[in-house]
């Protein structure tokens, strides 16, 4: 036994002095938020006396570091490794990087982490080598630090051994480098000096999705290129999907020619990264420009439908409360009072503009509807709409100075303070909800400048508003709305429950943060409360209204679902195998010739729900989606998730819903509109599929 454990011993000693294929995690005691290290795949090309190596590097927090280029502040990671034997060269792979802005500066580069594939070539590929050298890594927050990291690594290539985990690192660094792609050229590049712009101009035999480009070169180090505007025409031909990229360079200091430079123009897109050398030519390059006049068009359009999403509808039970009990009122009150409700509703686009241009200045993802993740914001919510529904309900009636009573005014209070608010309240009801147009305005405006986001926010909000402003242009509209009455009773009472609805569903949204438990219990308090109270305060009469709100909500459901779709039997219980959404893997599954339905949702999205409930969960999508070589995937949004939300930007997608189907014949991917259609899912999964 004593020998056993001898030999034992000897053994595990003997293998921690065995050849080593990483040089562990590397740390600078002064700066520990940063920490890496050098791995080796075991995978070789002896005739090209090539070794595979991956540099892992993490960063904690907020802290980042840059890409080749790195923009308009910052320096590249620079690896020396002059005191190397045995090596000819070592050929460093660029992942694809980020944008960033702070403080008005851009940059180009990296968080949390990041794998640099390495290609080391030998100068002799039987004998063993040593990687000895100092690898310079900046890396930034607010403040930025530049580490020096001492590398030293033995490399035996007849003693390499395959490393699963450092296979995987590289791989996923490959996979999100640039490589030779036959199907994308460039085709045209220019140089405007007189507009101080660059243009180049791409080709493409599969549509563009959502491309990125970028532009740099040992020509242009000085240079930096911003973010382009894109404008992408898929309607050249089949095999001819056109992509224009436009950089503004008037920030550039100098008389700048790029004329006849080299260029390195870096093209990727959902499934690929590519690289290709171009010189600036010299002749002038027409294209087709989609400009910010036709988002401002999609912008009003998608405001003003927002107004007929369910979100809303509670609200404007309100205002056509408001409405019915002001037909005695002058007509400049009348008119004012439409135009506070107006303001309210700018305004509050205005407000989600300035917090979303916050967000986007501090580099954090940003989306629409991306208040619905936080809980102080559901809470707010809460509050407010049950203390709404509960007064239209008649348990209390307020006795407090106008100021303050116009923010639970259900009966017409003359202070167009009251207006205003309601007019925010319904803007904010209306962030979980999508509509046509909107997605497009909005993932237009969230990935321009500033002043082009604040432009289209507030085309959001007049679109809106646009409803209340036709009544404020003509207050005799008032005149076919019919006179006040008990009708009016009734309906307060019926969007008095379609209120106290809202609060109970944005009690159901807390359950991510307070649990399923502590949320039911809550949930349970105010309906007792609630229904105690309707007891005392009406009695009897409230049985009609009561039956009514129920059998409405309760039909709800089934109501859009068969509209939709044009079956009643067919089940609206979610049982379909999805997975989590693993963006990774799509591409190996349809290479398996498997077809993959990607739905993006959140709890708080009523479009998302109508989606399921009307098409997904109905015939014949529903039975199509359960088919053996269908793989369904799920991103859950309604709580902060940063690999969701990179998902959705990688489609240039800033919001929910988001379905899309990808297969052997799609694999970059079909995008399905926001409201969803029968016809629209079974056509994307026919041309995706195989034959």
């Amino acid at each position: 036994m004593l020998t056993l454990s001898i030999a034992l011993l000897f053994s595990a000693l003997s293998s921690s002095f065995a050849y080593a294929q990483t040089t562990g995690w590397i740390t600078d005691a002064k700066h520990p938020p940063v920490k890496l290290r050098l791995l080796l795949t075991g995978e070789q090309q002896p005739q090209l006396k090539q070794v595979q190596a991956v540099l892992d590097v993490r960063l904690e927090g907020e802290w980042k570091t840059y890409w080749r280029s790195p923009g308009e502040a910052g320096i590249a990671p620079e690896l020396n490794w002059s005191d190397s034997t045995n090596i000819a060269a070592v050929e460093w792979h660029w992942p694809i990087p980020h944008y960033f802005e702070q403080l008005g500066i851009m940059t180009l580069g990296y968080k949390h982490q990041v794998s640099f594939p390495l290609t080391l070539t030998l100068d002799n590929a039987n004998q063993a080598a040593r990687l000895k050298g100092n690898l310079r890594l900046p890396s930034c927050t607010d403040i930025c630090v530049i580490t020096d990291y001492p590398i030293d690594l033995s490399v035996d290539p007849t003693a390499l051994t395959l490393d699963s985990d450092a296979m995987f690192l590289f791989n996923q660094g490959m996979s999100q480098s640039p490589k030779a792609n036959p199907d994308v050229s460039v085709t045209a590049t220019y140089w405007n000096a007189e507009q101080q712009q660059f243009i180049v101009q791409l080709n493409n035999q599969r549509p563009w999705q959502t491309p990125q480009v970028l532009v740099d070169g040992k020509q242009v180090e000085r240079e930096f290129f911003a973010k382009p505007k894109l404008i992408i025409d898929n309607d050249k031909g089949l095999d001819s999907h056109q992509l224009t990229a436009v950089f503004d360079v008037t920030n550039w200091k100098g008389d700048v020619d790029l004329t006849g430079k080299s260029v390195a123009v870096t093209i990727s897109d959902h499934t690929f990264a590519t690289e290709h050398q171009a010189s600036v030519g010299t002749l002038p390059i027409q294209y087709r420009q989609t400009g910010l006049v036709t988002m401002l068009g999609f912008a009003l359009l998608g405001g003003l439908l927002l107004n007929i999403m369910p979100c809303v509808l509670p609200v404007l039970g309100l205002k056509l409360n408001t409405i019915a009990l002001q037909q005695q009122a002058s007509t400049s009150h009348i008119r004012t009072s439409f135009i506070a409700s107006a303001l309210g509703i700018i305004s509050s686009f205005a407000l989600i503009a300035g917090v979303l241009s916050l967000l986007k200045l501090g580099g954090e993802s940003i989306g629409w509807g991306i208040q619905f993740q936080s809980v102080e914001f559901l809470l707010l919510m809460l509050i407010v709409t049950l203390l709404f529904a509960l007064n239209l309900l008649g348990l209390f009636e307020f006795k407090l100075p106008a100021g303050l009573n116009t923010w639970m005014a259900s009966r017409g209070d003359s202070s167009h303070l009251g207006h205003f608010i309601q007019g925010m309240f319904a803007t904010l009801l209306a962030t979980p909800c999508s509509a046509p147009f909107l997605g497009t305005a909005v993932a237009y405006a969230l990935g321009a400048s500033y002043l082009e986001l604040w432009i289209i926010f507030i085309a959001l909000g007049v679109g809106m508003s646009l409803p209340w402003l036709l009544f404020a242009i003509a207050p005799s509209l008032m005149r076919l709305m019919p006179k006040p009455g008990l009708w009016m009773n009734r309906i307060k009472l019926l969007f008095g429950f379609m209120m106290l609805a809202t609060s109970i569903w944005l009690v159901s949204l807390l359950m991510p943060f307070f649990g399923k438990f502590a949320v039911l219990m809550i949930g349970s308090i105010i309906l007792i409360v609630t229904v105690i109270w309707l007891g005392r305060v009406h009695g009897r009469k409230l049985l009609i209204p009561l039956i009514a709100s129920l059998t409405l909500f309760a039909g709800g459901s089934l109501v859009v679902g068969s509209l939709t779709a044009g079956n009643w039997a067919t089940p609206v219980v979610d049982d379909l195998p999805w997975q989590r959404l693993q963006a990774d893997k799509i591409d190996s599954l349809t290479r398996q010739g498997k077809t993959v339905f990607v739905e993006v949702t959140a709890d708080w999205c009523i479009t998302c729900k109508a989606n399921k409930i009307g098409v997904v969960l109905q015939d014949p999508v529903y039975t199509a989606l359960q088919q053996p070589n269908m793989v369904l995937m799920l991103g859950d949004w309604t709580t902060p998730n940063p690999s969701v939300t990179e998902y959705l930007q990688s489609h240039g997608r800033y919001g929910v819903p988001f379905n899309i189907v990808y297969g052997p014949r799609a694999p970059q991917g079909i995008p399905l509109p926001v409201i969803l259609s029968e016809k629209q899912v079974m056509d994307a999964i026919s041309r995706a599929s195989q034959p």
